[in-house]
C-alpha cells in the first residue's frame, strides 16, 4: 500500500512540476503586410449565340494563415440574339481555409486544399436589358450574396490555382449565377 501511495504522489509532484515549464512560443510572428497581400480573379470568354466576356481581378490579404479577405471590381459584357448589355461593379469575398493539404489526411499525392467561399457582389445593371418597366432607361442596382466551397492546388510558395462552386443565397431574379456557378481564378 505504501509503494502505491510513494507512486500516486511522485506522478503527481511530476505533473506539478511540468506544469510549472515556463511555456515556449511557438507562434510565428505576423509577416509583414506585403507578403500577406495576394492579387489574382478570373477572365472568362463564351463565344457563340450568347457572347459573354468577364473580367473580375482581386485583391486580397491573409488575415490568418486560414483566413482571406478580399475586393475587387467586376466588368462584363454580353451579348444575346435579343440584345446586349454591360454588367459592373465590385465584390467583396472571405475565403476560410478548411484543409490546407488534403494529402496529409488522404494520400493522393497532390497537396490540394479545401475552403469555404462567401461573397457580396453588388452590380449596376441596364434597366432596359434586365425589366419590362416602360420607363426602363438608366441603370439599377443589383446585390447578391453567394456562398460554398472550393479546392486550392498550390503552385507556388504564395500562388495557388482555386476552383470554387458557388451557389446565390439570395436568390437569382435576373439570372445573372448559374447553379451552381463555377470559377477557376489564379492567386499569387
Amino acid at each position: 500500500m505504501r509503494k502505491i501511495l510513494a507512486i500516486v504522489v511522485l506522478l503527481v509532484m511530476a505533473a506539478g512540476a511540468a506544469g510549472q515549464e515556463t511555456e515556449k512560443t511557438t507562434r510565428e510572428e505576423t509577416p509583414p503586410l506585403r507578403q500577406r497581400l495576394f492579387f489574382g480573379g478570373s477572365f472568362g470568354l463564351q463565344f457563340g449565340t450568347v457572347t459573354n466576356i468577364e473580367v473580375a481581378p482581386l485583391v486580397g490579404i491573409w488575415l490568418l494563415p486560414r483566413i482571406a479577405v478580399g475586393a475587387g471590381p467586376s466588368f462584363q459584357y454580353f451579348k444575346d440574339p435579343f440584345g446586349r448589355t454591360t454588367i459592373y461593379g465590385g465584390r467583396a469575398m472571405t475565403q476560410l481555409t478548411l484543409i490546407q493539404d488534403l494529402n496529409n489526411i488522404i494520400p493522393i499525392g497532390m497537396n490540394t486544399g479545401i475552403f469555404a467561399h462567401a461573397e457580396y457582389e453588388a452590380l449596376s445593371l441596364e434597366k432596359a436589358f434586365f425589366t419590362t418597366v416602360p420607363e426602363g432607361s438608366g441603370r439599377m442596382y443589383y446585390g447578391s450574396f453567394l456562398a460554398g466551397a472550393g479546392l486550392s492546388q498550390k503552385a507556388g510558395k504564395r500562388s495557388s490555382l482555386n476552383i470554387t462552386f458557388l451557389w446565390s443565397i439570395t436568390g437569382n431574379e435576373y439570372g445573372l449565377h448559374d447553379t451552381p456557378e463555377i470559377r477557376i481564378e489564379f492567386y499569387f
